[in-house]
């Protein structure tokens, strides 16, 4: 089974999904890990990437899943996927693969970012984050949890959901 962790920036990605995968037994793949050292440093500089910017950290991160499920393993991914066609690039037609939607407000998670200490990922990016955000479709079967619950909790309804 492959698990898409998506959200905006600062919605809980990396620990729900760190949870989850060691809760499967499955690997972490961490998105943040495939960017490029060009995006990291524009991110980092303040500016928002562009689809360019993604379209080969998009293609790393799902050569990784394909390479895990030629194995015959799990994998649970930590990405932001914002678009729908980024979806279509991790997901797409592969089978046993869902989509698992972290909700949060902008306040609420403007407030976890302005917290949030030595990230690449600076807060003044978040409302770029949000004009992005193509929230999930019904017909992407996402799992959609709201942020506000502690993240074992959030796990705990994401793997009730998967089954």
């Amino acid at each position: 089974m492959i698990v898409l962790v998506m959200g905006v920036s600062g919605c809980g990605k990396s620990t729900v999904a760190g949870r989850l995968a060691a809760a499967m037994g499955a690997a972490l793949l961490e998105g943040d890990s495939f960017h490029p050292p060009a995006n990291v440093a524009k991110m980092a500089a303040g500016t928002a990437l562009t689809d360019e910017d993604r379209g080969p950290w998009l293609r790393a991160i799902a050569a990784e899943i394909d390479t895990i499920r030629a194995r015959g393993g799990s994998a649970v991914v930590a990405c932001s996927a914002l678009k729908r066609v980024y979806r279509e690039i991790l997901i797409g037609e592969r089978p046993k693969a869902r989509l698992v939607y972290l909700k949060g407000s902008r306040a609420e998670i403007g407030a976890r970012l302005a917290a949030r200490k030595g990230h690449f990922m600076p807060a003044s990016l978040l409302n770029s984050q949000f004009r992005t955000l193509e929230e999930p479709g019904p017909d992407e079967w996402p799992i959609v949890v709201g942020i506000a619950a502690s993240p074992d909790a959030i796990v705990e309804t994401i793997r009730e959901r998967l089954t």
